[in-house]
């Protein structure tokens, strides 16, 4: 879906207090989180505006992305109470 966000919150509700407690007291996840959510929004921008790039960049873009959801999805498994 076009514009759809993917924040962690949303898509991993159930790790919701430990992403809240992660991002504040965990700066490596914090800095991941944070180029994730930017990147997310970037791609979400240019889908809404017509995608004004080549299919391969905005492919890497969205690569990226799910590299960086897989990565910090593994930390919080790892960090789960």
């Amino acid at each position: 879906m076009l514009g759809e966000k993917h924040r962690l919150i949303d898509d991993f509700p159930e790790f919701n207090e430990l992403i809240q407690s992660l991002s504040e007291s965990d700066s490596t996840f914090a800095e991941k989180n944070s180029e994730y959510t930017r990147l997310d929004d970037e791609i979400r921008k240019l889908e809404l505006g017509g995608a004004p790039i080549g299919d391969d960049e905005m492919h890497k873009m969205k690569h990226d992305r799910a590299a960086l959801k897989d990565t910090l999805y593994q930390y919080l498994l790892k960090n789960k109470p």
